[in-house]
């Protein structure tokens, strides 16, 4: 079975779920969009993973400004409001009789390409968007055990040729570094940035612990999470110190404990890095402490 931050519980429900292109819904086996669609050609799209939890979607207007910024960013005009796309997805949820464990992902590409290419001229529709909503629950066995990550060859690029804070459609190089890792017999991979600093995971944001300190990228080469920065802002209040800075796979190798986080997996610990237990090989202290307060951040969002 795979194994890794991603892994969830299986829910036969998924199988006749609605899925939401453009103002309609199709079942899941009848769900498609044209070949010329500029998402599928050239990876000419943004996206957003936003959770369900007790009927509420969590920290929505935060995925939402990053949607937007990022749509920004590649010079893609949506359509509708914040507000509009909110209804969209309400009414995602709504027709699949979703009220929790529920991950949303909500993508939009520029449009139907007139042929392949490029240039974003030849682009003949307005934006495509798609909502898939599925029941989702992290499994909880896999998040005790914990995962191994191998650190990539494949680098976190620099900003001025794909800002890494863009979640953009183009995911082949994580993809790359994510191959090379399952190779090497880890769950996930870690990736350094330009300067060979530890920077982030091929889908989750990474995060050591040293001496009861937190230490986690300065955020130049990563994903600007929305977990992450909720993780920073609870160690803030909380008076756990939480360093945002450079290190080293020098530092990493001997980090008292690791965890990673994500909309979907929260935070999951590291158990091993390029095949050295870290710690004790366990989900740590502190890292089920942050754990436990992410999930009550959850519980006041969603009320």
């Amino acid at each position: 079975m795979t194994h890794g931050t991603h892994n969830a519980e299986s829910d036969s429900r998924n199988e006749n779920i609605k899925i939401y292109i453009n103002g309609e819904f199709f079942q899941r086996q009848d769900a498609k969009i044209s070949v010329f669609d500029s998402g599928y050609l050239v990876g000419d799209g943004v996206w957003e993973g936003i959770r369900l939890y007790k009927g509420k979607l969590a920290f929505v207007k935060d995925h939402l400004e990053r949607l937007w910024t990022a749509a920004k960013a590649i010079g893609l005009n949506i359509p509708f409001s914040q507000e509009e796309i909110i209804e969209r997805i309400q009414s995602t949820v709504e027709i699949n009789n979703m009220f929790d464990q529920v991950h949303i992902r909500v993508m939009l590409t520029r449009g139907i390409k007139k042929t392949p290419s490029q240039d974003p001229r030849l682009t003949i529709s307005g934006p495509n968007l798609v909502i898939i909503a599925e029941h989702k629950k992290a499994s909880i066995e896999s998040k005790n055990k914990g995962i191994k990550l191998f650190t990539s060859s494949f680098r976190r690029g620099s900003p001025d040729y794909l800002d890494p804070k863009l979640n953009c459609h183009s995911k082949l190089h994580e993809v790359q570094a994510l191959i090379q890792a399952l190779e090497a017999g880890a769950d996930e991979a870690l990736m350094l940035d330009i300067h060979g600093f530890v920077c982030t995971c091929n889908a989750t944001n990474f995060f050591m612990i040293k001496n009861n300190e937190v230490w986690t990228s300065t955020g130049d080469y990563c994903m600007n999470g929305i977990t992450r920065a909720k993780i920073i802002n609870i160690c803030e209040k909380n008076d756990i110190i939480c360093h945002q800075k450079n290190f080293s796979l020098y530092d990493t190798y001997s980090a008292d404990e690791a965890f990673v986080t994500g909309t979907f997996g929260g935070v999951t610990p590291v158990t091993h890095i390029d095949g050295k237990q870290i710690g004790m090989g366990t989900f740590g202290s502190t890292s089920k402490k942050l754990s436990n307060l992410y999930e009550q951040l959850i519980l006041q969002e969603v009320g």
